[in-house]
């Protein structure tokens, strides 16, 4: 067992990697009635161009979600009803960086834990529960299509990237999902539900250990190689300025994009990203102070900062009545700050708000299990924030933004409310 401690924090995570490449993390808390765990895959909606045992392939947008929601089904039943008999609340998700399992429980941690290490590891598809599962991820796409807030994300995506795959929305498309099959599922699974290719964390109550050895116990012996991917070649450009969909709202939505260079070190790009961010739109800016004042912007308003293999992005969203206004608005703060740079207050209470938030992350366990694993995939450990935080210059900040300020690197998304003819 490796320790890391962070006595800054009073946090520390104890750490395992085992023979077959499935990297264990542990992050106590004597004080938690409950204990969460989650089962992370190196394996995103991004991914679908990749090379295995020489091979490359192209596979259907989409195909990550779908892998995630056909792991629950066994072939002795299902993942989600042994959960609920026990007691426990399991659930997962997929995102265009990774996929992940995980539960929550009271009592029965171990047989829990068992359960997510079989199903994750052991994969059972047929050809009747692949096509059932259509009908019902069907069903998922058309409530995420009409959800106002999915659609402006994915349409400053769709704005921003001409290429890259980050542009295609997580679930994929009816059409996207309509020729997945047994095979295919297999194929991705045994490129990235290899065990080196895995991270284990559980917080809370537990028994290091044990967990080392029921997750060696459960998990194959023998790693498959991971998939090697690629991304395509993006311009720096954005691929459109501005896109818009009409909606049922009563306001328009908006999410304004700037397209940023690719990350050379991820986890450290996404706290200045952040920060970056934090410093051009939070509520304690000018420019927040003057969009409120004018009307044109509300609480809604939130900066937000996105990295993944080969691009990242700032996201400026929120409701307005005026929503291109509030982008020329971002847009002119953003050239200024590039030219004159950053003010020293606001950048000394940026990075304390920012870093409020990660403390009040890392004070909730599914939240600490999230942020390991984004961090692990990432190269680097969940609690490092609070470093990176202390040694973050405020000319590290300045460049982000100038990034964003370069021609043809800003698009926004609207959601407009629909007319009656």
């Amino acid at each position: 067992m490796e320790i890391y401690s962070y006595p800054q924090l009073d946090e520390q995570i104890q750490a395992a990697v085992l023979p077959n490449g499935l990297r264990i993390y542990c992050v106590p808390r004597a004080d938690s009635e409950k204990t969460f765990a989650m089962l992370a895959a190196d394996f995103g909606s991004i991914d679908c161009h990749f090379t295995i045992d020489g091979q490359t392939h192209d596979v259907t947008p989409g195909i990550a979600h779908f892998l995630e929601h056909k792991l629950f089904e066994e072939q002795d039943g299902n993942a989600l009803q042994k959960f609920a008999a026990r007691g426990a609340h399991p659930n997962a998700f997929t995102s265009h960086i990774m996929t992940a399992y995980h539960f929550t429980c009271t009592d029965r941690f171990y047989e829990d834990l068992e359960i997510l290490l079989r199903f994750v590891t052991t994969p059972y598809f047929t050809d009747e529960n692949v096509a059932k599962e259509k009908g019902i991820i069907g069903q998922e796409i058309d409530m995420l299509e009409d959800t106002p807030g999915w659609s402006a994300y994915v349409g400053v995506l769709q704005a921003l990237y001409a290429v890259h795959p980050v542009r295609i929305s997580v679930a994929g498309s009816k059409q996207s999902i309509a020729p997945i099959d047994p095979d295919i599922l297999r194929l991705c699974h045994r490129g990235f539900y290899s065990p080196k290719n895995l991270v284990l964390v559980v917080c809370g109550q537990y028994a290091f250990d044990r967990v080392v050895e029921l997750a060696q116990r459960i998990t194959p012996a023998e790693a498959a190689e991971i998939a090697s991917r690629t991304y395509g070649v993006e311009p720096e450009a954005v691929a459109q300025p501005r896109w818009e969909r009409k909606m049922a709202v009563s306001r328009p939505m908006f999410m304004v994009g700037c397209k940023d260079q690719a990350p050379r070190d991820m986890y450290r790009q996404q706290l200045v990203g952040e920060l970056a961010a934090q410093c051009i739109g939070g509520k304690s800016t000018v420019l927040y102070d003057t969009l409120y004042k004018r009307g044109l912007a509300d609480r809604t308003f939130d900066p937000d900062y996105f990295t993944f293999a080969g691009g990242a992005c700032a996201l400026f969203s929120g409701e307005s009545s005026e929503p291109d206004a509030v982008r020329e608005a971002l847009e002119q703060e953003i050239q200024r700050v590039a030219a004159e740079g950053l003010d020293e207050a606001v950048f000394r209470r940026s990075k304390k708000a920012l870093y409020g938030k990660y403390i009040r992350r890392s004070s909730d366990a599914s939240g600490v299990c999230r942020m390991q694993a984004e961090a692990v995939f990432s190269g680097a450990m969940a609690f490092d924030f609070a470093e990176v935080f202390q040694n973050i210059t405020k000319q590290e900040v300045a460049a982000r933004v100038q990034a964003w300020a370069q021609p043809n690197r800003m698009a926004m998304a609207v959601i407009a409310p629909q007319t009656e003819e």
